[in-house]
């Protein structure tokens, strides 16, 4: 699969390597899953694990424990809202701070906010691209988001712009700084990029399925 221009250029001014990325596209539809594994493999990637479902994602997930999550919205039995909350609320998660990025074929507002306040980092619509796929990556890889614990959330910081707080600042650097929130209180921690690969291995000891999207 040819990579469009634009994207070839992004790859060259990235440090990015995707070859040190495990990546997880979880996708009820075998075309699409198909589809983008080769966009994947055409950007560098290689070490690439496929799911059917919101279920066998977070199984495979525990298993494989990728860097990236690729998860489509609608799918049967469970569906990706689902596996973004397991992944930010289980127990036996294997990462609740992994980068993960909503897929669908529709861009309501509705669902753009709803993958957000499950715990989402990106939401990328399609039909995807080689450009809409690497710069989404390229974002939640080079920069991280602080992520935010609540009462009701746990995820990416939900606010995209800095704005005015009231109120006392409770963000902290150390997750072990970490104090239990009060009803309605945002803690903030601030989150390295997670590491690739065996590095990643080393630290952990310490739309919408076969929905066709909007013409």
């Amino acid at each position: 699969m040819k990579v469009a221009e634009t994207t070839t250029d992004q790859l060259n001014a990235s440090e990015i390597n995707l070859e040190e990325i495990k990546i997880l596209v979880v996708d009820d539809n075998a075309f699409m899953r198909s589809l983008v594994r080769q966009l994947l493999k055409a950007l560098g990637a290689r070490e690439i694990f496929e799911a059917s479902d919101g279920q066998e994602g977070y199984e495979v997930a525990r298993q494989v424990k990728p860097d990236i999550a690729l998860v489509d919205w609608v799918m049967e039995p469970e569906d990706g809202i689902q596996f973004v909350k397991n992944v930010r609320s289980a127990e036996d998660s294997p990462n609740r701070l992994m980068p993960i990025i909503m897929v669908s074929g529709y861009s309501e507002e509705s669902r753009v906010l709803a993958a957000r306040d499950a715990g989402a980092n990106e939401f990328v619509v399609k039909p995807l691209s080689a450009t809409s796929l690497f710069t989404r990556i390229q974002w939640v890889v080079e920069n991280p988001r602080r992520f935010v614990t609540t009462d009701t959330y746990f995820g990416p910081d939900r606010r995209r712009k800095d704005v005015p707080f009231k109120g006392e600042d409770r963000r902290v650097s150390d997750q072990e700084e970490k104090a239990p929130a009060d009803e309605g209180d945002e803690v903030f921690l601030d989150v390295e990029a997670a590491p690739a690969g065996d590095e990643a291995d080393a630290e952990a000891g310490d739309g919408d399925g076969d929905d066709e999207a909007p013409p």
